[in-house]
């Protein structure tokens, strides 16, 4: 019932359409049964009693109830269908921006496909519910009141019985209801599966086709493929069986009502057109509760995809602005890490982290992998909070500013570069759409990427594909950088931003990094040691603790962890180096 609710308050704000359709449907089942009504007049007067006069107006009439009845008919469709959509365009809406609220940790435990799913499928299948059912339900109630009417007015003992008929009718349409309900929500799984399935297949196809894997990927959606098929076969099947069961009730009635009526008849107690009205308006009164039968199929399905959806809209943001949040004033000091503890599902990431960057500094994080770096300056911009303790910035715990103000004076340069099908013009000003073509154009030149874009077909208007995919990867991390310049925020977080990169390519993008850092306070992380030399600090991750801190100099002096690091890394290419000449020594020899 509380699926129903929710599903009504979206409706309320389109009542006088609803109102305006349901006087539509009204119209339409009053019609419906005013040529059940006319059978009586149309066989008594004009086929036994053989009057001209009514032969010459009862055609007429006839045709003109046809002709009204189609006008309301279309009138009830488009208003019904018209808020049917308004109101899937509301809830599709709805439900994307509460995903733009959700945290990090949401996205980290739900599949794409899954979310895509919901947002697609799940919510056409409401708009069925709502559109097609609902229109469906009230014409259908409306003719049945209608006709209910018209078979008590001609023989209201005969009506009687038939009505006996309808209570044993209610018993498979409720359990054929909720068997489809369950049946639904299995199947719109399994399309969520399909679709996440698609989503990484295709965005990953690069992978798939380096493994070798397609026969493999192929073999896993041809699984889910089939059980998908399985699902809406079972559902068609019970689809199926429910209209003969309900055709046979339905039958079972008017064998007996034409018994009993045709007897009354012979033996002189009604006449003909009493007869055949009453026995048309049965006929036609059977079709609805037919109908009624699919209406509630469909409904039931709609109610399956509207829990889903609901469930996302009822998931509460784990980050939220605190009330009386205000915004942040610019920064100008510090940030500080005070006892810092963080975890993933209650196993410790950072443990204890107490550390202070001042404004303007480059502080290098560096360490193992899973160490935490990443995590460490994920939490600055609330993209996780922390468990124990607190972070300040000039003072003032972050989780006491609004989300949108600390967020804006934080620019974030990543591994993975996250371009969109759009233009480079439209790729660089994202986000900052208060920016002129000429501040994109500078951005563009300290980036070190005016003279790639301008060799493009279109330059900045250049369309760059999924991801940035017509781009290589230093092309692609020079946008990115375009784009944090553009943002000119104060404190920058640079995620190992040239890790992915060859040497060439590095050298490009680290002359655009060493312009985005200027004047402003840098956290890098960095797996290549060597990049970080010249860093005003670095700090030492190791088992979710600061294990050391200092500079490049002091830290290789003190030959602690960062020693053994650097070591592991110079070894490797000095060993490398050797394998290399000793190969070229042997060929010489040759």
């Amino acid at each position: 019932m509380s699926n129903y609710k929710r599903i009504i308050a979206y409706i309320k704000p389109y009542w006088v359409r609803l109102a305006w359709a349901m006087l539509c449907m009204m119209m339409v089942a009053g019609l419906t049964s005013l040529m059940a009504f006319m059978v009586k007049p149309v066989m008594d007067e004009i086929f036994v009693n053989k009057r001209l006069d009514m032969l010459k107006l009862l055609p007429p009439a006839i045709f003109l109830v046809f002709i009204v009845k189609g006008a309301f008919m279309f009138g009830s469709t488009y208003l019904m269908n018209h808020v049917g959509q308004k109101i899937v365009a509301d809830l599709r809406e709805s439900l994307y921006a509460h995903l733009q609220k959700l945290s990090l940790g949401y996205f980290d435990q739900n599949q794409s496909g899954v979310l895509i799913s919901r947002i697609t499928n799940d919510v056409n299948l409401i708009q069925g519910a709502v559109s097609n059912a609902i229109t469906g339900l009230l014409k259908e109630v409306f003719t049945i009141v209608f006709l209910v009417g018209v078979i008590f007015y001609r023989d209201w003992q005969l009506a009687s019985i038939a009505i006996l008929v309808f209570p044993v009718a209610i018993y498979p349409l409720n359990k054929f209801g909720r068997l489809i309900r369950r049946i639904s929500r299995q199947t719109q799984v399994t399309m969520g599966t399909i679709t996440s399935h698609l989503q990484e297949t295709i965005s990953g196809h690069r992978i798939v086709k380096a493994f070798a894997t397609e026969d493999y990927e192929t073999k896993r959606f041809n699984a889910n493929n089939q059980e998908l098929f399985k699902l809406i076969v079972k559902e068609i099947r019970v689809r199926a069986i429910s209209s003969p069961i309900m055709e046979s009730l339905g039958g079972l009635g008017i064998a007996f009502i034409v018994g009993w009526g045709g007897y009354n008849v012979i033996k002189g107690y009604s006449t003909p057109g009493t007869f055949f009205s009453f026995i048309t308006a049965l006929l036609i009164l059977y079709d609805p509760i037919r109908k009624l039968n699919g209406v509630n199929a469909t409904v039931q399905t709609g109610l399956a995809a509207a829990t889903r959806v609901f469930e996302i809209l009822d998931t509460v943001p784990e980050i939220q602005d605190r009330e009386g949040a205000r915004n942040m004033a610019p920064f100008s000091r510090s940030i500080v890490f005070d006892n810092v503890y963080f975890g993933y599902d209650g196993n410790p990431v950072l443990k204890g982290i107490n550390l202070e960057v001042h404004a303007g500094e480059v502080l290098a994080v560096v360490g193992s992998s899973g160490g935490g770096k990443t995590t460490l300056v994920h939490l600055i911009p609330r993209f996780y909070d922390v468990v124990e303790g607190r972070i300040e910035i000039d003072g003032v715990d972050i989780r006491d500013v609004t989300i949108s103000s600390l967020r804006s004076q934080i620019g974030i340069v990543s591994q993975q570069t996250i371009l969109f099908n759009d233009t480079v013009y439209n790729n660089i000003i994202y986000g900052s759409a208060d920016k002129n073509e000429a501040e994109v154009i500078r951005a563009a030149k300290q980036a070190y990427a005016y003279d790639f874009i301008r060799q493009l077909p279109k330059k900045f208007d250049t369309v760059i594909g999924d991801q940035g995919v017509r781009l290589s990867g230093g092309e692609r991390q020079r946008l990115s950088i375009a784009r944090a310049l553009l943002k000119d925020a104060p404190i920058l977080i640079l995620d190992e931003a040239t890790s992915s990169l060859d040497s060439e390519s590095e050298s490009e993008v680290q002359e655009a990094l060493e312009n985005l850092m200027k004047s402003r306070t840098t956290l890098v992380i960095a797996h290549r040691l060597s990049t970080v030399r010249n860093a005003d600090r670095i700090i030492v991750l190791a088992g979710g603790r600061i294990a050391e801190e200092g500079r490049h100099d002091e830290l290789m002096t003190n030959k602690g962890e960062y020693f053994r690091l650097y070591q592991l890394q110079f070894q490797g290419k000095i060993t490398s180096l050797q394998k290399g000449e000793q190969r070229t020594s042997k060929k010489a020899v040759v």
